[in-house]
């Protein structure tokens, strides 16, 4: 049995409180789910003594870490109940798990044919098509696409002057900033050239997180393993790794080693978000935010429950709040439903709502300019379901400095 208790999270510290129950979005919504506390610790106990324990309503779990983020001994939940359906779980991922997840497939695919591929996910047949055949709900609205990928733009307009700087940083952009929000990138970008940083691209692969999800852990671990290999190439070379996704950021820190069992110990203290290394640099004095005179907005921000998990909105917060004319509202913590794929799913579509609707309401009440938060899927839930805008934190600051291209939608 590939069994070590402390990679996952010594379930055995686990005090039979409840908080993690009280904290969970899904249980209140799905009586199907067992709930953290008996799905992760409780269901461990039983599943290492016979593997007929396994449950396989474990797959309910929206992986969000809110359980984690509320246990007071520290007791990796969700880490354990996804180990879990690593290891016991007898059936392959359906063929619509394995779209969901392949990220990068996808949007090699979709990319050179962007403007079609978006108009088709638009029309009610082929989204009565998916919802019928591949239980795709059919209320849900897809990210579009876009065909210049970030990547191409950094090669082409960024790259040449990024050996100009005597600082740089090495940057993990994942599968959204890539194939959806270029704009994400781009904005980062020109933020740490204008701090005094050049940027060097990660030949990265997804992060992985959607292919935990969806169950296909062995695709996984291979990704996992190449990009712990590239990082820590570049922490030989003294590069700090930075990303702009909240997510992408947790899964390659907590999950490499929670459910993949890998080791990544050589990079994990050297991965750290945007918003995280940009405050401490202006808090070092090392350089000056410089803000355009006419910057005017009424802002929510959207802490995402990777984001609460890592302990890291406090520096969003703070470094948002340094921006003249940015008036910001913290919005209530609260899941937004979505977790990714999860909410994408016929059979979670209901549920992913229910769980939201709290944050939707919210939002709504205090009708911002627009909402800000580091989690892309979030950004997809919350425009769908309140039709307010969602902005990442590093386009925010970008704007505010002044670094958007003229008339550039966000």
């Amino acid at each position: 049995m590939d069994r070590n208790i402390a990679e996952y999270g010594d379930f055995e510290q686990c005090i039979k409180c409840t908080v993690c129950t009280a904290y969970c979005p899904v249980l209140p919504v799905n009586p199907l789910f067992p709930g953290p506390k008996q799905a992760g610790p409780d269901g461990e106990r039983l599943r290492l003594k016979n593997g007929f324990f396994y449950d396989e309503n474990l797959k309910y779990c929206m992986n969000c870490k809110r359980c984690e983020s509320a246990c007071p001994s520290g007791v990796k939940i969700a880490d354990i109940i996804h180990a879990a359906r690593r290891r016991y779980n007898p059936h392959n991922p359906s063929f619509r798990d394995a779209l969901l997840a392949d990220t990068d497939s996808m949007g090699k695919i979709a990319s050179p044919i962007a403007h079609f591929v978006n108009a088709t996910l638009e029309l009610k047949g082929v989204r009565l098509y998916m919802d019928r055949i591949l239980d795709i709900d059919r209320r849900r609205t897809f990210p579009r696409y876009q065909k210049e990928t970030f990547t191409k733009w950094f090669v082409r307009e960024a790259e040449p002057r990024q050996g100009a700087f005597s600082k740089s940083v090495a940057y993990f952009h994942g599968c959204s900033t890539q194939w959806q929000h270029p704009i994400v990138g781009k904005a980062f970008v020109r933020v740490m050239n204008a701090l005094g940083y050049g940027v060097k691209l990660l030949p990265e692969k997804c992060c992985g997180v959607a292919m935990i999800s969806n169950g296909l852990f062995s695709h996984a671990r291979k990704n996992a393993l190449y990009n712990i290999s590239i990082m820590q190439e570049a922490v030989l070379e003294g590069l700090p790794i930075v990303t702009t996704s909240s997510t992408c950021t947790l899964t390659m820190r907590d999950e490499y080693p929670g459910v993949l069992a890998l080791d990544n110990s050589t990079v994990r203290d050297e991965i750290t978000l945007a918003e995280k290394f940009i405050y401490s640099v202006l808090e070092r004095g090392e350089a000056q935010l410089v803000v355009r005179k006419d910057f005017k907005a009424r802002v929510a921000y959207h802490v995402p429950c990777h984001m609460e998990k890592l302990g890291w909105g406090i520096f969003t917060r703070y470094l948002l709040e340094k921006i003249p004319g940015l008036d910001l509202t913290l919005l209530p913590s609260s899941c937004c439903g979505i977790a990714g794929t999860y909410g994408f799913k016929k059979e979670n579509y209901v549920v992913s709502q229910m769980i939201g609707q709290p944050l939707f309401d919210a939002i709504k009440a205090l009708s911002p300019d627009y909402v800000t938060s580091e989690c892309e899927t979030c950004k997809w839930q919350i425009e769908m379901s309140t039709g307010f805008k969602v902005v990442n934190p590093i386009v925010v600051l970008a704007d505010a400095m002044g670094l958007l291209d003229e008339g550039v939608e966000y």
